[in-house]
């Protein structure tokens, strides 16, 4: 009976194992989750005609809203928020911003968050890490 019971306890064992397993999906590419986001510490600023803060010593909560594409940015110190901004996935684990230029970009990726945006009259920096 005792031996029954090992045979069976075994074959439960190896059953949770191989569908523990089978259950990991390979291809689960971070940038599809909410990899992204969390809190980034670092420089943050914000300009805005008389309006200039700036910080060595802030953060940036970053949330993926419902689109699944779009981001919104908290940024502490003050600073206005950036919300529903559009990503593009580039390279394996990193967004960059829809409409990137030059002068205007926020980059994201597992360990960084650079931020230079740039929207009617109004600046945020941000080189942020985790």
């Amino acid at each position: 009976m005792k031996k029954a019971i090992r045979i069976l306890g075994m074959l439960v064992l190896v059953f949770f194992a191989v569908t523990t397993i089978t259950s990991c999906s390979d291809d689960d590419d971070p940038a599809n989750n909410d990899f992204f986001a969390g809190t980034y510490k670092g420089s943050v600023g914000y300009a805005d005609g008389d309006t200039n803060i700036n910080s060595d010593d802030g953060s940036v909560f970053v949330t993926k809203i419902a689109s699944g594409t779009k981001y919104n940015f908290a940024f502490s110190n003050g600073i206005p928020d950036l919300n529903g901004i559009e990503f593009n996935q580039q390279g394996d684990n990193t967004l960059v911003m829809v409409g990137s230029t030059a002068t205007s970009y926020i980059r994201i990726d597992n360990n960084e968050l650079k931020i230079l945006y740039i929207k009617d009259g109004k600046t945020w920096t941000a080189n942020c890490t985790r």
